[in-house]
């Protein structure tokens, strides 16, 4: 085998051993992230349990959401502006101190759901500055040609994170919500250590001045960009309509009759299929007719939504949403990919500042999306309704940019 022609052993040993900074990074986020799952589990069937609510559970995503909003365009020019390690650390650190709050907060029995709420909104906020430090960081580590493969087992670490982190956290709820929180905010302050060992292989960066035009330069540059625009929206709005996260402690308790394991389990499901996806990713990346793959993996996360809210099979349920996960994945490496590759090195803090305002927030507006539907309209017909939702939208985006349907490579 020819070095020009190496094998995905010999290309996973470029990753990991000839760039090890990038090796470091990846544990960080996979700790950071594994705390990020544990913290889920144990919010959502903590406020549950204390509610017994629907609509407490979409509060549980815009308590997040509002902050994230909030912050993510000055994060985004922060990260462009200053050290993204630091910065990433940072945000990690905040995050650790929260969950331990909650941890003695809970096991004191002084933390009540408004302090809860209080405290996933810190959480929130420290996220928007964690996205565009991680996303326009890990650039930097490679060299562009591995950038895709970079991403793919960057969302496989992360994806393995999402296996295991929900189900220690629904086997730690048995000890007491505060034995999730502890471990939770470990994890997390371990991740904050690991980044001080990242060191970037190039940051030819200008330092953009902190001007009302320099902060909204993403949005600027996005919008002048439609095959940018169109992949960025096109995941928001299919997680926003279809993510049932915030309903899966309903599903697990009301709906398929188990307790906190249960919980884990089926917030684990669509990270098994995102893992076997980003594996097989990771070896063979999307070259070819990359725009269509994409719009086909938003319909079949669509369908097997419309499939999980009509299950009432434990095993159904968990092998759509293993479906549902491979098939978002797919979308994730192209859409990263995409903005990685199309964004230069000065400008990606604040386009990953807007991506991470569409994408990782559209996870906690879609929570308070299905708290809210569910709770005027029952559970199984919010979720049914949210994969008919993504579907429509998958037509209506393939006519609306045309070039990012018929995009064959990136």
């Amino acid at each position: 085998m020819t070095p020009e022609n190496p094998t995905p052993i010999r290309k996973a040993r470029m990753l990991l051993v000839e760039h090890p900074s990038f090796g470091w990074f990846w544990c960080a986020r996979v700790s950071s992230g594994m705390a990020f799952q544990i913290l889920a589990v144990a919010v959502g069937w903590q406020v549950y349990q204390l509610t017994s609510s629907t609509f407490q559970l979409g509060m549980v995503g815009l308590a997040q959401y509002l902050p994230i909003v909030l912050c993510t365009l000055p994060a985004g020019h922060v990260a462009d502006r200053y050290d993204r390690r630091v910065v990433f650390a940072s945000s990690l650190v905040v995050q650790g101190v929260c969950a331990l709050i909650l941890a003695l907060g809970t096991h004191e029995r002084w933390l009540s759901v408004p302090g809860i709420f209080v405290l996933i909104s810190l959480i929130g906020a420290s996220r928007a500055f964690q996205g565009p430090a991680t996303q326009s960081l890990m650039p930097t580590l490679v060299p562009e040609s591995l950038v895709p493969k970079a991403i793919a087992w960057v969302s496989g670490g992360f994806q393995t994170a999402t296996i295991i982190g929900p189900s220690v956290g629904g086997l730690l709820y048995a000890f007491g919500a505060e034995a999730p929180y502890a471990v939770a905010g470990s994890c997390v302050l371990l991740g904050a250590a690991l980044t001080a060992l990242v060191r970037q292989e190039r940051d030819m960066r200008p330092r953009p001045a902190a001007t009302f035009e320099s902060v909204f330069a993403g949005i600027t540059y996005i919008r002048n960009h439609p095959v940018i625009l169109g992949s960025i929206s096109l995941d928001l709005f299919a997680v926003l309509l279809g993510g049932a996260t915030a309903l899966l402690p309903v599903f697990a308790r009301d709906i398929l009759h188990t307790g906190a394991w249960g919980l884990g389990a089926l917030r684990s499901a669509p990270a098994v299929g995102s893992l076997a996806m980003s594996v097989y990713l990771g070896r063979h990346p999307p070259q070819k007719a990359v725009g269509r793959k994409m719009f086909a993996a938003v319909i079949a996360f669509g369908v097997t939504t419309i499939v999980f809210g009509l299950s009432r099979s434990f095993a159904l349920s968990l092998a759509t949403l293993a479906v549902m996960g491979a098939a978002d994945t797919i979308s994730v490496v192209i859409r990263s990919s995409l903005v990685q590759l199309e964004t230069p090195n000065e400008m990606r803090g604040r386009v990953g500042a807007v991506n991470f305002l569409f994408i990782g927030t559209s996870n906690q507006l879609g929570e308070f999306e299905s708290g809210v539907t569910a709770s005027l309209w029952g559970t199984v017909p919010a979720t049914v309704l949210g994969g008919v939702g993504t579907l429509l939208v998958a037509f209506l985006w393939m006519r609306m940019f045309p070039k990012l349907r018929e995009l064959d490579t990136f």
